[in-house]
C-alpha cells in the first residue's frame, strides 16, 4: 500500500509541475481544433466527413499531446537529477516508471474529448461502438506514452527528445491510415506501416467510427499490447543499462 502511495504522490507531483499548466492545456484544446480546420481548409471538405476525420484527430491528438509531454518531463528531471532522487528510493523501477507516464497517459486521454465534443456538435455520434473506442483510445495513450518514455531515457536533452519523436510521428501520421487507407499506399511501404504500432489504434479507430477495419480487432488489440509490453520493456532496461550501475 505504502508503494502505491508514493506513486499517487509522484504522478500528481508531475499533474501538478507539468500537466496541468495554462499552456498545456490550451496547447491540448487548440491543437486538435488546428489539425480539424487544417483538413476542411485542405480538401474543402464540409461537416459531412467529420466521421471521416475523427479517428485521425483523435489519434494524432494522443500521439503528439503524450510524446511532446513526457520528453519535457522525463528529459528535464534526468537534467535536474529529479530522477536520481526517485531511483534511490526503495520504489521498484518499474512501478517509478509507470507513475511517471501515467501522467502522460491521462493527458492523451483528456486530449480527444476535445475532438470528440466537436464531432458531436457537427455529427451524429450515435452509431460509435463506444465499446470499441473507449479501450483503443486507453490503449494508443499508453503505447504512445511508452514511445514517449523510450525516446526521452535515450537521449539527454529536451531538444534532442523532441527531434527523435518527431522521426517517429511525421511517419506515422502519413503511414498509419490516420487520414487515407492503408491500400493507397505504395507495396514497399506497407510493410513498415505494419512495424507502426498507430497502425493498429487507427484501425480499431477506423471500425469505432465507421465501421472500416483491415485487421480483426482481436489482432489489433492483441498487438498494441505487445507494443506496450516490449517498449516498456525495453526502456527499462535503457535505464538500467545507462542509469543504474
Amino acid at each position: 500500500m505504502k508503494q502505491w502511495i508514493a506513486c499517487w504522490n509522484i504522478f500528481y507531483k508531475d499533474l501538478r509541475a507539468y500537466y496541468l499548466k495554462p499552456p498545456n492545456i490550451s496547447w491540448g484544446l487548440l491543437f486538435p481544433i488546428a489539425w480539424t480546420g487544417m483538413f476542411f481548409i485542405r480538401t474543402g471538405s464540409g461537416a459531412e466527413n467529420v466521421l471521416m476525420l475523427l479517428p485521425g484527430v483523435i489519434a494524432i491528438s494522443i500521439l503528439f499531446g503524450t510524446t511532446s509531454m513526457l520528453a519535457v518531463t522525463i528529459t528535464f528531471e534526468k537534467q535536474s537529477n529529479g530522477l536520481d532522487r526517485l531511483l534511490l528510493s526503495p520504489l521498484p523501477l518499474e512501478l517509478i516508471m509507470l507513475a511517471k507516464t501515467a501522467g502522460a497517459v491521462l493527458f492523451g486521454i483528456v486530449n480527444t474529448v476535445v475532438p470528440i465534443v466537436i464531432a458531436a456538435l457537427l455529427a451524429d455520434l450515435s452509431g460509435l461502438q463506444w465499446e470499441l473506442l473507449v479501450p483503443a483510445i486507453i490503449l494508443i495513450a499508453i503505447v504512445c506514452a511508452f514511445l514517449g518514455l523510450l525516446v526521452a531515457v535515450a537521449t539527454s536533452r529536451v531538444f534532442e527528445a523532441q527531434m527523435v519523436s518527431n522521426f517517429f510521428r511525421f511517419p506515422m501520421i502519413f503511414l498509419c491510415g490516420l487520414f487515407f487507407p492503408l491500400s493507397l499506399l505504395p507495396v514497399f511501404l506497407l510493410p513498415l506501416s505494419y512495424l507502426l504500432p498507430l497502425t493498429y489504434g487507427v484501425d480499431i479507430l477506423q471500425g469505432a467510427v465507421n465501421g472500416k477495419h483491415q485487421l480483426p480487432y482481436l489482432c489489433n488489440f492483441s498487438l498494441l499490447i505487445l507494443f506496450c509490453l516490449g517498449m516498456f520493456t525495453l526502456s527499462l532496461h535503457i535505464i538500467r543499462r545507462k542509469w543504474i550501475l
